[in-house]
């Protein structure tokens, strides 16, 4: 069964940077790209970018580009979202997901002072 695990819920003031988590099992990890996609009510669905896992290399969407990096760890089947300098049109549910058909679980981004 393939499961995607995020990290909790963040709350951080403007300016600041979140790192999000995603925990992965079920699969051969380096097999599959990972997507991240944001959600709010605002916005809608947004897609940041993926990851390859199996060689790191990284696509982002132009409108995150130069404040979200990815990465992703093999031994430990996780990848990560570190998204920096943070605004308050940042606050939404961030997302993982495997060929966009497995998701993890959602993680909420506060951006408050």
């Amino acid at each position: 069964e393939v499961q995607l695990v995020q990290s909790g819920d963040e709350l951080r003031t403007p300016g600041a940077s979140v790192k999000i988590s995603c925990e992965t099992s079920g699969y051969t990890f380096t097999d599959y790209y990972i997507d991240w996609v944001r959600h709010d009510p605002g916005q809608g669905l947004e897609w940041m970018g993926q990851i390859d896992p199996e060689d790191g290399s990284t696509k982002y969407a132009q409108k995150f580009q130069g404040r979200v990096t990815f990465t992703a760890d093999a031994s430990t089947r996780t990848a990560y979202v570190h998204l920096n300098s943070l605004r308050a049109q940042d606050a939404a549910v961030y997302s993982c997901a495997v060929i966009l058909h497995y998701w993890g679980q959602g993680t909420q981004v506060t951006v408050s002072s």
